[in-house]
């Protein structure tokens, strides 16, 4: 007990000296730690956020900065979006769950600019609140497992926040994986580990597992393997050694028979399997599971026809497709979230699985595009799709001219998951996405100017 207040009030002790330097130092980091909260947590530590910045304005501390000016000006398109929007009400409530965008934005640029040495010690803090959360997780699943029998509670979430899984579907399973995944590669990439260090990144890599999101466990697997080969200290020395063994590594994963099959069947046959989450849980037996080739090509389907999570977004891409063709919303698209009473009529259209009044499944009607690039072109036309691009470009350039594997990692990770989750028009997506955005992108030029000296 007395180690674990020193401990307490050395961080504590350490957050205000932190805080003193830089008065943003504790909010932005408030905001990082309540994403997994609830909204309301959440958007109180968004609210202080903002008024600190306010509240600590200086002159001198405001700087311009492009990086900035980006998500501000993706948020002004949907605002204006408003006005050829074909659901003006589905689009006013949407643009105060994307006010993120603008408001997070603009704190850092009134903000003093933190330096690359407070940007480590956010992300330690918030690491560090990320294996509390697991530990929370794991000892909520043991007890649940203890109470019910039933393994289902280690693993993904619930079909509901009361049911099994190992985290509640608000929170939703592939959300938390990237939540941990920046954690991982903080305690994983660290070159001076220590035990704790190691144990920690074993625990957050076996959580990612439990999550079983299949995308973010191949990603973090992917980036894990170019750390070792390629950025880390003895790997300087062996490049060409590790380029040979990781490229022969990926030929001999790929060409195994029995992966080299999983792809085939994904493209080819009608399974149950997925390379990425269903969108639908609970489906009883004697359905018929449809593959790629069916998703994109059939005329009709039957509501008896099951959409895996690879499949239902190959369907989604099709209907994309088609509603760009049919419509003429290239240049402006649908209207921020107004893309729902199209994707309602394609489902109508092709007989989809409706879903059932007196079930909590609302069916594939209600589901979005699942694709973040997809997702912005419908809503916001091609510069909505442009502007979402540039964010990402940004985001990969400066990680890779800092050299910064977690700000790497934290760009591909996004880069991957928008190709299978709208992730930006989730409430904690769009915060986290932001949050790390800013954090990772500002005061680049100041870090490397200071560098050449």
């Amino acid at each position: 007990m007395v180690n674990i207040y020193n401990f307490s009030k050395r961080v504590i002790q350490n957050l205000i000296k932190e805080n003193k330097s830089n008065s943003s130092f504790i909010s932005i980091l408030l905001v990082l730690i309540t994403i997994p909260l609830s909204f309301a947590i959440n958007n109180i530590s968004l609210g202080i956020f903002l008024l600190v910045a306010f509240i600590t304005l200086k002159k001198e501390n405001f700087k311009l900065q492009k990086e900035l000016l980006f998500p501000i000006l993706l948020y002004v398109l949907m605002v204006i979006s408003y006005f050829w929007s074909i659901d003006s009400e589905e689009t006013i409530s949407a643009l105060s769950k994307e006010i993120p965008l603008l408001i997070i934005p603009l704190g850092f640029l009134i903000f003093k600019t933190n330096t690359s040495e407070q940007k480590r010690k956010i992300i330690e803090y918030y690491s560090y609140a990320i294996v509390a959360f697991v530990l929370y997780y794991l000892v909520r699943a043991i007890i649940r497992y203890c109470m019910f029998g039933d393994p289902r509670m280690f693993f993904y979430h619930g079909e509901n926040d009361n049911d099994y899984g190992l985290v509640p579907k608000l929170l939703n399973a592939i959300h938390m994986s990237v939540f941990v995944a920046v954690a991982f590669f903080y305690f994983f990439t660290k070159e001076v580990k220590s035990k704790m260090d190691n144990l920690f990144s074993v625990l957050l890599f076996a959580f990612i597992l439990l999550l079983s999101s299949k995308n973010i466990i191949l990603v973090v697997l992917l980036l894990s393997l170019l750390n070792i080969f390629f950025f880390s200290k003895t790997a300087h020395k062996l490049r060409l050694r590790n380029l040979i063994v990781f490229g022969l590594l990926l030929v001999i994963i790929f060409s195994t028979g029995r992966i080299k099959d999983r792809f085939k069947v994904e493209f080819q046959n009608n399974t149950d399997k997925s390379l990425s989450t269903n969108v639908i849980e609970g489906i009883p037996s004697g359905v018929h599971y449809v593959s790629l080739k069916e998703a994109w090509s059939n005329p009709t389907f039957t509501p008896n026809d099951y959409f895996n999570g690879t499949a239902f977004r190959v369907y989604q891409f099709r209907i994309f497709t088609e509603l760009m063709n049919e419509n003429n919303v290239f240049l402006k698209g649908f209207g921020l979230n107004a893309s729902y009473p199209k994707i309602k009529e394609k489902a109508v259209h092709y007989n989809l699985y409706m879903g059932n009044e007196n079930d909590s499944d609302s069916g594939y009607q209600s589901k979005n595009f699942h694709n973040q690039y997809v997702q912005n072109f419908a809503e916001l036309g091609v510069f909505g799709f442009i502007l979402l691009l540039i964010l990402l470009i940004v985001n990969i350039k400066n990680a890779i001219k800092l050299k910064d594997f977690v700000h790497f990692a934290f760009a591909f990770l996004m880069i991957s998951l928008f190709l299978t989750e709208s992730f930006l028009w989730r409430q904690r997506g769009v915060v986290f996405f932001m949050m790390m955005y800013c954090l990772f992108n500002t005061g680049i030029s100041t870090q490397n100017s200071s560098k050449a000296e």
